[in-house]
């Protein structure tokens, strides 16, 4: 016989021995009624970047329910069975396989990373009329069963996307967000520290705008433990700059492009990216992120468009947008960013 056949119900006989084997082992003192989750995660997508989001959440301890959604059910069973069995080593009672939208009701948080895959050289904005169909039978259905839920989408291109789960959803605006830069400001961070050589945590910067091609480095905020780094180099600006700072940015906006050439697509990073905000919106941290959100009013920009500008996060989501002081130039990019995407979104019929 082999090993694992020891782990089958069919070994214990009927439903009702195994009953009998319970009540002979544990003598119940107070029968629990079933304990409503409080902070439930759904993932919509079991593809490479959603599995990553779903085991970093895992792995973080920071839900009582990861429930994984996705239409190719084979591969959901698979992927949710082989979490499942790795339940000893994590503190989440309940991993589970939704059939039906009707089984992500009453989440606190939903992960959107559903969508076609992004092809080697091909842009996130070329995705946008492939994934729009799919978020059409996707948001509504997560609205309907989960009202109050805050609503994070990942799918590329994840500016418009979040336009357009804030259009299909009703939500307001604060529930709805975009992981949007704050990869890429991680991305920033790490290639600064680097360079400087010490830990990432020490190097605070931002990317801000569109996550993709267009996007801002805020170089006039980046330092290290209050230390601005652009006063200290002000060459970098020029063609005298010997040290390379300013490739730091392109390299941030090429990484993706460069992952999915060498690995066909990118998954730890975004996971562990979508996991810090999951903590932030599940235990309230008001930390401080860019991610996407509704930007108009802000910075002179005045198309409904989402893009990424500092955020605190918390249990209801976007709680407030920094007042971020930025250099004319920064805010002529940020608008060109703004003016980038308004000109796709407004040919979208939703």
């Amino acid at each position: 016989m082999h090993a694992d056949s020891v782990t089958h119900p069919e070994v214990y006989g009927s439903e009702r021995a195994m009953d009998t084997l319970t009540k002979r082992l544990l003598q119940e003192v107070n029968p629990a009624a079933a304990v409503e989750t409080k902070a439930k995660v759904t993932v919509v997508g079991v593809g490479q970047v959603g599995m990553a989001c779903a085991f970093s959440v895992l792995q973080l301890s920071i839900a009582d329910d990861v429930t994984l959604f996705d239409t190719m059910e084979d591969k959901l069973k698979g992927e949710v069975l082989d979490l499942q069995h790795g339940s000893l080593f994590l503190k989440t009672p309940k991993i589970r396989a939704a059939k039906d939208y009707s089984e992500t009701a009453n989440s606190k948080l939903c992960v959107i990373t559903a969508g076609v895959r992004q092809r080697e050289g091909e842009s996130r904005l070329d995705l946008v009329n492939r994934n729009v169909q799919v978020f059409k039978q996707i948001i509504p259905q997560l609205a309907q069963h989960s009202p109050s839920a805050v609503l994070l989408v990942v799918s590329n291109p994840v500016d418009i996307l979040t336009y357009v789960a804030w259009k299909l959803s009703g939500f307001p605006r604060e529930r709805v967000i975009g992981s949007g830069t704050n990869l890429d400001s991680a991305r920033f961070r790490f290639l600064l520290a680097e360079k400087l050589k010490i830990s990432p945590s020490s190097v605070h910067a931002h990317i801000i705008g569109e996550h993709g091609d267009s996007s801002v480095a805020v170089w006039s905020g980046a330092n290290v433990a209050g230390v601005h780094l652009q006063p200290l180099h002000p060459e970098a600006k020029t063609k005298e700059d010997s040290e390379g700072w300013l490739e730091v940015h392109q390299k941030v906006v090429d990484s993706a492009y460069d992952i999915i050439k060498l690995k066909g697509y990118t998954s730890w990073a975004i996971g562990l990216s979508v996991s810090n905000l999951a903590q932030s919106i599940l235990k309230n941290l008001r930390s401080v992120q860019p991610v996407s959100t509704l930007v108009q009013g802000l910075h002179g920009i005045t198309e409904e468009v989402f893009l990424s500008l500092p955020c605190v996060i918390g249990s209801a989501g976007v709680c407030g947008v920094l007042k971020q002081p930025l250099r004319e130039v920064e805010i002529q990019r940020l608008q060109h960013s703004a003016q980038t995407l308004w000109n796709i979104q407004r040919k979208l019929t939703l």
